[in-house]
């Protein structure tokens, strides 16, 4: 990504969120900080949006308020980033990985079911790389064994399956605001959606050291909140979201349609009824090395999103997963490869990186 493209092309909004922010000292809480959740939630189609410090709080802060107890087992694709998985562990529960699909990068949901016990509460599907899991599916399961729904809408801002936005459907949304985010801060930022008014006052007390006014601790929480300033610049890029998700699709639709015919490579999939958004444009490639070099050599950025399935990181080794417990997962581990995608991405650039791929053998 080119973070500094994109702050060229709404400097003067930008600079001058800034300026106030630091004329008015409203650098905790404050009028920016509530605006942007109004803004957020009526964006999203929901009641209420609490803001917090990052994507992995916002899990935590969700679990917390459905009332996770110790040992209580929650479900998770095997392949996401750590956090859809450690924040299960944080809030007190037990992680449960469950294998991706053969043809997509999202969580089986032919899968769910036979992982679910006695001691299941809940299910995390992630929208991963900008893509909608199957909620159809995964509501009617939860809804059969009376589980919660956390979506992580980390890379999936303004993402919609069958023309329903993703964070809408379960009991909450996560999203992050991380600067390389399709909506992101410049430091790191955080929010919690959901429709439920008990659950949206649960989440920002606990948030905010236990209280919803200074000074008047209900309970034990914690310290998560939003930087005014990082309010201040997310409430001036949500208005350009749309547009950079129509930009990302466009460069996405580019890459598709040039690489379909390569060789040793397949694009990504892309499923029926739902908006990919394109927070990442990953490929498989039986010649990921080679690939990997010829990138740089050409002086073209790249990334491994993610190079490793959750279950078989070092963190989760006292479990001794077995390497075939989680086949998709894992091979697609093996031979992903991120490419450049940014709404300030040049057609040129697009082309050079397509010629680039297709000229491997």
């Amino acid at each position: 990504m080119d973070l500094h493209a994109q702050y060229l092309s709404i400097k003067p909004e930008i600079d001058a969120a800034i300026a106030e922010i630091i004329a008015s000292s409203a650098f905790i809480r404050g009028r920016y900080v509530d605006d942007f959740e109004e803004a957020f939630a009526k964006a999203v189609g929901v009641k209420h949006c609490v803001s917090c410090a990052n994507g992995s709080d916002a899990l935590f802060l969700a679990m917390r308020a459905l009332g996770i107890k110790p040992g209580d087992e929650v479900i998770v694709p095997a392949h996401s980033w750590i956090s859809t998985a450690s924040m299960v562990t944080h809030a007190g529960g037990k992680v449960v990985f469950c294998d991706t699909e053969a043809d997509s990068f999202l969580i089986d949901t032919q899968q769910i079911e036979p992982k679910i016990t006695s001691r299941t509460v809940g299910i995390i599907p992630v929208h991963l790389f900008g893509q909608p899991a199957d909620m159809d599916e995964i509501m009617a399961i939860a809804k059969k064994h009376n589980l919660w729904v956390v979506e992580d809408c980390a890379q999936a801002h303004m993402a919609t399956y069958k023309g329903q936005q993703v964070g809408t459907f379960g009991d909450a949304g996560c999203f992050s605001f991380y600067p390389g985010k399709n909506l992101g801060a410049m430091g790191d930022a955080g929010a919690v959606v959901t429709n439920s008014n008990s659950m949206a006052e649960n989440i920002a007390m606990i948030a905010r050291h236990g209280g919803l006014k200074k000074n008047d601790h209900q309970i034990e929480g914690i310290n998560s909140r939003m930087d005014g300033l990082q309010a201040a610049i997310l409430l001036s890029k949500l208005k350009y979201i749309d547009h950079w998700n129509d930009c990302r699709i466009k460069i996405a639709s580019k890459y598709r349609t040039r690489l379909d015919s390569c060789p040793n490579l397949k694009p990504p999939p892309l499923k029926n009824n739902r908006l990919h958004v394109w927070h990442l444009y990953v490929i498989r490639s039986t010649n990921r090395e080679l690939l990997g070099r010829r990138l740089t050599s050409a002086d073209v950025a790249w990334n491994i999103n993610y190079p490793c399935a959750l279950p078989h990181l070092p963190a989760y080794a006292g479990h001794k997963y077995k390497s075939d417990e989680f086949p998709n997962a894992t091979s697609d581990s093996q031979t992903i490869i991120s490419l450049p995608i940014y709404p300030e991405l040049k057609d040129e650039c697009v082309d050079r990186i397509i010629e680039i791929i297709c000229s491997i053998e």
